[in-house]
């Protein structure tokens, strides 16, 4: 049966979601709420903001949507998926309870600890007063979060008492995460390698997806503010085929069982956050959608049809199957305006993406793009995702900093170090 399909976000991984959704045989209409320039030339535009789920959802009955795929956690946490079933409407991504496991770091951390799952011991509080008298007896570097969603800002590393305690005064004072700083929590420092764990649910199945990582910081070397992603490559070698089963067996499956055994079984993609220290997997983090930017090269390696997997895991009946997929790897480079994750300005036309699209084993995969009169300018502070394909990380790392070498915008930044752990580790 052709499906007519709406993709909820205007970010690189949506046009990811889009590019790889408009190669369904199984497709009949590819929608995208609001999209961007790039979502534009595979699908419909559709002017509704992510976070107007009246809107969208009369829009999904009217058009006789098949199935809506949720990008951004937002509608999420906002309930998308709940208001979408009162109509009959399918949606791939968890159910607002559901999305508590991303939506309130709180609810994520407790859960953990009921269900023993390994994770850094926190200390959770919502007075200022406490959280700074907690910092000034605390020893060692601490991990300020703020609790709610923070666009993936909310986190900052503090080695020294006096970084914690601005930490929480940017959090809790001057508000700089919003309503997401009401509470915050201050965990303890693990020091180890990062890693991103995707696996596709139907609340029961589990299907694991390539191992990836992401580039939090904004400089070269891992130096600078947090941002929502500065690049990203899988295969990631940190984790291996023995420590993939750990995870699955001592994360991924008790959260699962536990999420069922709340009632509020999960449905959606998983991405676990992980910090591997001294060879064991810690949970820094639970997402409730596909990461950004490890979509773009996670999608690239997928071998086979994307459409009919996420219509099984929103149905609750996946196949109890390994995926499709290719053995190359795949790196991102994100190219992103000036100043960002800072103030940045907007507007600047793109130039050299036509040369880019002759690339081979590559694909510029768009985020914050807009299109004026007959060209693409630029409208975020994540402007692309530069993603290549390649027999090794090495060949990919060369394809996407070569096809990015072409594109170019007063002030763009970007990292120059995509993929350096896995080289060292080479």
């Amino acid at each position: 049966m052709a499906m007519n399909v709406l993709v909820v976000g205007s970010g690189g991984r949506e046009h990811a979601l889009v590019w790889k959704l408009a190669q369904s045989p199984l497709l009949q209409t590819l929608y995208c709420a609001p999209g961007n320039a790039g979502c534009q030339q595979l699908a419909e535009p559709v002017d509704i903001a992510e976070s107007d789920i009246p809107a969208l959802c009369h829009f999904a009955r009217e058009h006789q949507i098949d199935l809506t795929v949720v990008g951004p956690e937002t509608p999420l946490a906002l309930g998308i998926t709940d208001a979408f079933a009162e109509h009959g409407l399918k949606v791939f991504g968890p159910s607002q309870a559901a999305a508590q496991l991303e939506s309130s770091k709180t609810f994520a951390k407790t859960f953990m600890q009921d269900h023993g799952i390994p994770t850094a011991a926190v200390e959770i509080v919502d007075d200022l007063a406490a959280a700074q008298a907690y910092i000034r007896q605390h020893n060692g570097p601490l991990v300020v979060k703020a609790d709610g969603l923070a666009a993936g800002k909310g986190v900052t590393v503090c080695h020294t008492r006096e970084e914690a305690l601005e930490a929480v005064r940017l959090a809790m004072v001057e508000r700089v995460f919003g309503d997401a700083g009401d509470r915050v929590l201050m965990e303890a420092f693990l020091p180890g390698e990062e890693a991103s764990f995707h696996v596709l649910t139907d609340g029961e199945r589990i299907l694991p997806m390539p191992t990836s990582q992401d580039h939090k910081r904004a400089f070269d070397r891992d130096q600078g503010p947090n941002t929502g992603g500065m690049g990203a490559y899988s295969p990631a070698p940190v984790i291996t085929d023995a420590l993939q089963e750990r995870i699955l067996a001592e994360i991924v499956e008790p959260a699962i069982r536990g999420m069922a055994a709340r009632g509020t079984p999960y449905r959606g993609v998983l991405y676990t956050g992980l910090m591997i220290v001294d060879g064991d997997p810690f949970v820094v983090e639970f997402n409730v959608r596909f990461g950004d930017p490890e979509t773009q090269p996670l999608l690239v390696r997928l071998d086979e049809d994307l459409l009919p997997l996420l219509d099984r895991a929103a149905q609750g009946a996946l196949e109890n199957r390994p995926l499709s997929i290719t053995p190359e790897a795949a790196v991102c480079v994100v190219m992103a305006s000036g100043g960002y994750p800072g103030t940045y300005r907007k507007g600047f036309p793109v130039e050299g993406l036509e040369h880019a699209s002759t690339m081979e084993n590559t694909w510029v995969f768009h985020a914050g793009t807009a299109r004026q009169a007959d060209r693409i300018t630029t409208n975020g502070g994540r402007v692309l995702g530069v993603t290549a394909r390649g027999a090794s990380v090495a060949t990919a790392i060369e394809r996407a900093y070569h096809t990015l070498s072409c594109i170019s915008w007063p002030g763009v930044q970007y990292r120059r170090d995509i993929g350096y752990r896995a080289m060292q580790r080479l």
